[in-house]
């Protein structure tokens, strides 16, 4: 016997019209109508007692219908009432489904007929039919637990934590409403797998707190002297040629092409240069100018400023007029065709707060340097050495916000690049799969209308191209926006995965209705009504679409909203400013 048995005097009403996806439902009465509240689950048989078709309530309306009747020699107007309900279908339950019993699958497997009673799921049914959706997701001892449906609070809600990380995903919702929270909750879950592998893009230092993850912060410039353990670089020689030349050239020049031919000559002699002393042949023999070889910025400067002062001799010489054996000479190519470049470069070079980029310990130049920070962002050690946890959280609140687009695209595109050219073993067990969590997203991964800056415009291609390719290498996406309007409708697209939590925003709500099924847009409508940690879960991780009140983390994370009027009337101590603008000054927080 299956968990749908119902008495016709349950019913709300009957089946008046079908289509495609929806179903148009006559209610008998104003008190039958108190039943259907949107967001509400419906259920209809189907072909027959075994199968229920379920559906969600998108719309309801009770609308008034006035008409004429002759009663003696007066006309009295009786007033009879259309009440009506439109539903969505979202999947079907069957009983029986060969040998599985409460079986059930987000295919509407058939459509209703007309006439139809159709039956709210409410009470113990929908308490029991709950358990069928929550138990689908505990296929794995350690399933991803993310909260309880809102229609029903004594029901867990589970999520396939397989297809949300391998079919991307986007966490969305406005400030306040319980994003960093849902974060946290995911990462403090994935730490209790034995070989968790995260990267969490850190933009504010939100997560540096989490007593599970392995802090990594991106060298600020008082790390510089003496950077401590956990402190990444991420030296020049890491870069593309194109991030280069998105960075030190300036294309609006007339000598633009000149500098940037003059970029990669340079380049690509210093690489070789390296390999040849290292005596690495078989890379020589094949390296590129995007190859990561380490090398020097010292050497690119003279190489620079010698072709800028470049003078040409042609073998001729003066016998008079001038002195006499003077050699004849002319200005290279690019004499004084490199001064602006080199005026970029230097005060980049100097400036302490590139000093990740351009002025690196030692070590850092060693050939093997790429090696340790592969080990660094993709190692996953797991729980069982706790120095090194497989959630890695990278701060990168000290980077200058005009190369942080491509220095969060770098650290994506190292990692995808490197599983890309994993040998990828049988049946692709070689390669241990990454999911990169992209925290405030809309600030590096800007809509194709508001990326004009080139910086931008290269991260956006690296993340583009996890994007559409990771799932085959092993690298996930989890997108993570306050502004869903403000981030590549392209990177958002491959998102399969939709956990929306409130957003009021018009331009927002019609990203987010865009990246849902037609049939489901009508969600839409509720998401500036839901509460802080609520959130509607569309997508190939779960069942069943609708509401769940999401999971508190045990570990919170520093974005807590700073309470004005409260703090105002009692504020707990005073702020330290002589220490602020000292750290201001610093350009370092540590």
């Amino acid at each position: 016997m299956g968990i749908f048995n119902f008495e016709e005097t349950q019913s709300i009403g009957e089946v008046r019209g079908v289509d495609t996806a929806r179903v148009f439902i006559q209610v008998h009465s104003a008190e039958k109508l108190s039943h259907a509240r949107v967001g509400r689950l419906v259920t209809i048989q189907g072909l027959d007692s075994n199968e229920w078709l379920l559906g969600m309530i998108n719309r309801v309306w009770r609308d008034p219908l006035e008409g004429d009747t002759e009663v003696g020699d007066e006309m009295s107007p009786p007033i009879t009432e259309n009440n009506g309900v439109q539903v969505t279908l979202v999947g079907t339950y069957r009983a029986k489904h060969g040998e599985v019993s409460n079986y059930f699958t987000r295919a509407v497997l058939s459509l209703p007929d007309i006439n139809r009673p159709v039956f709210p799921v409410e009470g113990k049914a929908l308490e029991d039919f709950m358990g069928i959706i929550g138990s689908a997701g505990v296929a794995t001892k350690k399933p991803l637990e993310i909260g309880t449906y809102t229609l029903d609070r004594k029901a867990k809600a589970f999520i396939d934590g397989d297809k949300l990380f391998q079919r991307h995903a986007a966490l969305l919702g406005s400030t306040g409403s319980g994003k960093s929270w849902s974060v946290a909750n995911i990462l403090e879950q994935a730490s209790k797998l034995d070989y968790s592998n995260i990267i969490v893009f850190d933009l504010h230092g939100e997560y540096t707190k989490l007593p599970y993850a392995q802090q990594l912060r991106i060298a600020g410039p008082g790390d510089l002297a003496d950077p401590k353990e956990g402190v990444l670089f991420l030296p020049f020689w890491l870069l593309n040629y194109d991030e280069m030349q998105s960075m030190l050239i300036d294309h609006s020049e007339q000598s633009a092409p000149n500098q940037s031919l003059a970029v990669l000559d340079a380049i690509t002699k210093a690489k070789k240069t390296v390999l040849e002393q290292l005596k690495k042949q078989e890379v020589l023999d094949t390296f590129t100018v995007d190859s990561p070889i380490p090398f020097k910025m010292e050497h690119i400067v003279k190489e620079l400023e010698y072709k800028n002062a470049e003078i040409i001799g042609s073998g001729e010489f003066y016998e008079s007029g001038k002195k006499a054996g003077q050699e004849k000479t002319t200005q290279g190519p690019l004499n004084n065709k490199l001064t602006r470049l080199l005026i970029r470069l230097k005060n980049k070079l100097e400036d302490r707060r590139y000093g990740f980029l351009f002025q690196p310990p030692e070590k850092w130049y060693e050939y093997e340097a790429l090696h340790r920070l592969a080990d660094q962002l993709m190692g996953h050690t797991g729980i069982t050495d706790y120095n090194k946890p497989g959630i890695k959280v990278i701060d990168f609140s000290e980077v200058p916000s005009d190369v942080l687009p491509v220095m969060v695209s770098l650290t994506a595109r190292l990692v995808f690049q490197i599983q890309f050219w994993s040998d990828p073993g049988t049946n692709n067990d070689g390669r241990h799969p990454v999911l990169l969590l992209c925290d405030e997203a809309h600030l590096y991964l800007p809509s194709a209308s508001k990326s004009a800056n080139p910086l931008e415009k290269k991260a956006l291609e690296n993340f583009e191209r996890i994007a559409k390719e990771g799932r085959k290498y092993g690298v996930g996406l989890m997108i993570v926006s306050q502004r869903p309007s403000d981030v590549s409708t392209t990177i958002l697209s491959q998102c399969n995965n939709i956990i929306s939590l409130r957003l009021s925003n018009d331009s927002d709500k019609s990203v987010v209705k865009g990246l849902m099924p037609d049939s489901l847009s009508g969600l839409l409508e509720i998401l500036p009504g839901l509460e802080i940690g609520e959130a509607i879960i569309v997508g190939d991780a779960v069942l069943l679409p609708t509401r769940i009140v999401l999971n508190k983390p045990t570990y919170k994370p520093l974005s807590a909203t700073i309470d004005f009027w409260q703090r105002w009337d009692n504020q707990k101590g005073a702020t330290d400013l002589v220490k602020a603008v000292e750290q201001l000054r610093r350009q370092s927080r540590n």
